[in-house]
């Protein structure tokens, strides 16, 4: 067949939906954060047609007679940038959240934009301190610890973020594992300015009770590099499931009984460890079983003779602090253990040492 002859066949065919143009947005949720009652806030959305060919906006629809919008009504070309302007009219108190639908080339399926926030009569700052600096920020937090989940919970917690930049920021929070979900508010933060990040986890996406750690990174602007500087530590502890035992079984369970829940080992006094120990006791009618043994932080090694104490015998725990480790930790040095204790399924031992 000619070439030419085929080339023309194919500009005959008519469009398919691998060939529509696709709008896509750079940020499809916008938060506004504080917002005062009865001062209107436009938000911009900046959006791209990532096709080959001209698309063109059909119709905007909004969850809410409150928005209105702002967009363009010609053509726009392929791989052009464009903006949408929602203006909200804060005249109702409380917490928003507006949904914008976009329509673009008689699709059937808009493109949805999320504007939220909160109105109030009064901006109310942050009143506590920034003590740590995580990249170009500072904050009040560089750890996060969730304690005592059960299964099915979903706790959130948040940090206070300064910008001490001469700039506006949009900051990020990157490496979110499956588990953990995080929402910055306001999503632009001008210099001298202040916003939040929350973090909520998900109990039921951990593989396992006991203790989970990870680390996330604050990000100045989408698409910002991970360094260890941005690091925000993260911990959470997910209890076992002992709700379900009776009075009865529990007058009959094991009970734990430590020598001490603090382990003060002095200073190394220029060694390079320093040793001590815990007895660990079953004080009840069964068999207590140490199901799980685990470390905050690094700079510790641990030692139990024996996981499962019958009732009335006692186990050793023996604990060894690294002086050349420990001073790498941001986190005071703590032992986590998980038992068959229905009274005790949890247990954090503090180590305190002087370098």
């Amino acid at each position: 067949m000619n070439r030419n002859f085929f080339i023309s066949l194919l500009m005959l065919i008519p469009a398919t939906p691998m060939m529509a143009q696709r709008i896509t947005a750079k940020q499809s949720v916008i938060d506004c954060g504080q917002i005062l009652f009865r001062k209107p806030i436009t938000a911009e959305f900046e959006l791209k047609n990532k096709g080959f060919g001209k698309t063109k906006i059909d119709e905007v629809r909004t969850s809410c007679g409150c928005t209105t919008l702002s967009y363009p009504t010609d053509d726009i070309a392929g791989g052009e940038t464009f903006m949408v302007k929602a203006m909200y009219d804060a005249k109702q108190m409380g917490h928003f959240e507006k949904q914008i639908g976009i329509y673009a080339n008689g699709s059937k399926d808009p493109l949805i934009l999320t504007l939220r926030g909160t109105v109030v009569d009064e901006i109310v700052d942050f009143s506590g301190t920034y003590p740590f600096t995580v990249g170009d920020l500072k904050t009040d937090k560089n750890n996060i610890e969730f304690d005592d989940v059960n299964k099915g919970e979903v706790p959130y917690q948040t940090i206070h973020l300064m910008n001490t930049t001469n700039q506006t920021i949009q900051p990020v929070i990157m490496h979110l594992p499956n588990y953990l979900t995080a929402k910055v508010s306001p999503t632009k933060i001008a210099p001298g300015h202040a916003g939040t990040a929350t973090l909520v986890l998900n109990s039921r996406k951990l593989r396992d009770y006991g203790l989970t750690q990870t680390s996330v990174y604050v990000g100045m602007f989408p698409g910002d590099k991970v360094a260890s500087s941005k690091e925000i530590t993260v911990s959470a502890v997910l209890l076992p499931g002992l709700s379900y035992l009776s009075e009865q079984t529990k007058a009959e369970a094991p009970s734990l009984k430590l020598s001490t829940t603090t382990l003060d080992l002095g200073s190394f006094e220029g060694k390079a460890k320093k040793k001590g120990e815990i007895l660990v006791k079953n004080q009840g009618h069964s068999t207590l079983v140490i199901r799980k043994l685990q470390l905050f932080t690094g700079g510790l090694q641990v030692s139990l003779n024996k996981t499962k104490i019958a009732a009335g015998e006692t186990a050793k725990l023996k604990i060894t602090a690294i002086a050349k480790d420990l001073k790498m930790v941001r986190r005071k040095p703590r032992i986590l253990m998980i038992t068959n204790d229905p009274t005790n399924a949890k247990v954090v031992i503090d180590i305190h040492i002087k370098e």
